[in-house]
């Protein structure tokens, strides 16, 4: 990416073909998110794929740390203050 004089990074234009039914949903969503439109479609793909490339990173351990991170995964909770008073309080829908 190029970066102009004043120190922020350049936009390209990226052009797509949409349906107007579409447009109009983008469009209300945008506002409702008190957005524009570019900045929500934008917002809404860099998410995307930042989901889709999460999804396909591979993290390489050795088989000593795969064991004893599934240890903590299968080990209980540690009792805390915390743990203790979300267990004690009633859920908002009982």
């Amino acid at each position: 990416m190029r970066v102009s004089a004043r120190g922020s990074v350049r936009r390209e234009a990226l052009n797509i073909r949409i349906k107007p039914q579409v447009r109009e949903l983008i469009d209300r969503a945008a506002e409702l998110a008190g957005k524009n439109r570019t900045d929500f479609v934008l917002d809404a793909a860099r998410r995307a794929a930042e989901d889709t490339l999460l999804d396909h990173t591979v993290f390489t351990v050795s088989p000593k740390a795969y064991r004893e991170f599934l240890a903590r995964l299968d080990a209980p909770p540690r009792p805390n203050r915390r743990l203790i008073k979300s267990i004690q309080t009633p859920a908002p829908w009982e």
